[in-house]
């Protein structure tokens, strides 16, 4: 295999710091870190400048710049080209020097600089996993064009892409993402309404950020995942299914059309998704441990709880709706997520304020980059307006 250049998108996050790992146990031979985009972790962004010695390198802010001119002086390494903002991300994900393009940010900020990567006819290796909710038509429409390839991160759509490895698609009858069903799984309805951010951050299985890691307290993730695995895989709503697995080591499932289930088992860690996604045709030799099956206790399958967890509804909804809507719903969640975060509604308020964005939403062409962008500023705004009347009520101790 000869050596590829990689560029990340968010090098400093959970995917980013492991697709790191997984290059430097590799070993040189196979990769080249190339480019690097972060946001505003200028001390570990800092780390890795000095570790893999990129051409390029952005961040959030031209404050920032300076600052990481600054950290990288003090440690007397070489300057790499140093860049900032949207357009900073969008020069790492198509600079020349890049094979392949990890799109690992969190939310919408992934959004353009993916799409130009895909347009570039880069292989894009994609966790960002709100690109294709909020423009599969785009995203995929750009990579036939151009030849890109897209492959998946996140672990369920990479535990899919395997087990999809060499069948016939009119032989399959569904797809099944598996769920851990979060730190909420037993937990009654009224109980979650009272649920705290520090509660919600406590998921069973993975160590994630935090917009994920509460998306997946919601179960919006899986909801976000079935959209992206319609533009992944070409399924339709009633072809993907969701079953609640608590254990995570089952990561995801196909049914054939004679019974047959074939699923991909794992350790609980990213970096196999992301060594499957970077080396993909080949395989090579990993350090992470086997799974051991005789340390495996029992395995547990339940459906979703779609009452107490609407989010699986809504985003079941906007797919179906197609257009715009998956944006809107996606700008909704974003901002409900993030007011949650900072203690400004509740838990049981998220998807209340999606639902009523959703509701509002004028339905328009998804087809392109002018649309989406609209339908996420009018989401944002519509949502804005919601949290701020929750808030408010809230405070008076009236009903919003």
């Amino acid at each position: 295999m000869p050596i590829r250049g990689v560029a990340i998108l968010g090098s400093t996050g959970s995917i980013g710091c492991n697709t790191l790992r997984v290059i430097e146990s590799l070993g040189g031979d196979h990769f080249r870190v190339v480019a690097l985009g972060a946001g505003r972790n200028l001390a570990k962004l800092a780390d890795q400048v000095v570790a893999h010695r990129p051409v390029l390198v952005s961040v959030e802010t031209e404050e920032s710049v300076e600052q990481l001119r600054h950290e990288l002086t003090l440690r007397n390494v070489p300057l790499p080209r140093i860049l900032s903002g949207q357009e900073g991300l969008v020069e790492i994900a198509t600079t020349s020097a890049a094979d392949s393009v990890v799109s690992a940010t969190v939310g919408a900020v992934g959004f353009v600089p993916t799409l130009r990567a895909l347009e570039a006819g880069k292989r894009v290796l994609l966790a960002n996993k709100e690109t294709l909710v909020m423009a599969g038509e785009l995203m995929t429409r750009a990579a036939e064009k151009s030849g890109a390839e897209l492959l998946p991160i996140d672990s369920e759509h990479n535990a899919l892409h395997q087990c999809l490895r060499g069948e016939k698609r009119s032989e399959v009858r569904r797809i099944i993402l598996t769920a851990s069903g979060g730190p909420f799984r037993t937990r009654d309805g009224a109980a979650m309404g009272a649920a705290t951010v520090g509660e919600a951050m406590q998921h069973p299985t993975w160590n994630m950020g935090a917009k994920i890691t509460i998306d997946s307290a919601t179960l919006m993730n899986k909801g976000l995942e079935v959209i992206e695995a319609r533009w992944l895989f070409g399924f339709g709503p009633d072809e993907i299914s969701i079953v609640v697995h608590p254990e995570s080591i089952v990561h995801s499932m196909i049914e054939l059309i004679d019974g047959s289930v074939i699923g991909q088992m794992g350790v609980t860690d990213m970096r196999h998704a992301i060594q499957y996604a970077l080396t993909y045709p080949e395989r090579c030799k990993s350090i992470l441990p086997p799974l051991d099956l005789t340390r495996l206790a029992t395995l547990h399958f339940e459906p979703p709880d779609l009452e107490r967890f609407p989010c699986i509804s809504l985003a079941y909804r906007a797919l179906r709706a197609g257009g715009t809507l998956p944006a809107a719903m996606n700008a909704a969640n974003e901002e409900a997520v993030h007011a949650f975060i900072d203690e400004r509604i509740g838990f049981s308020d998220i998807p209340h304020v999606i639902d009523s964005v959703m509701k509002s939403h004028k339905q328009a062409d998804a087809a392109t980059l002018e649309g989406i962008l609209q339908a996420d500023g009018d989401g944002r705004s519509a949502a804005r307006a919601v949290i701020d009347r929750i808030s408010r009520h809230a405070h008076t101790g009236t009903a919003a």
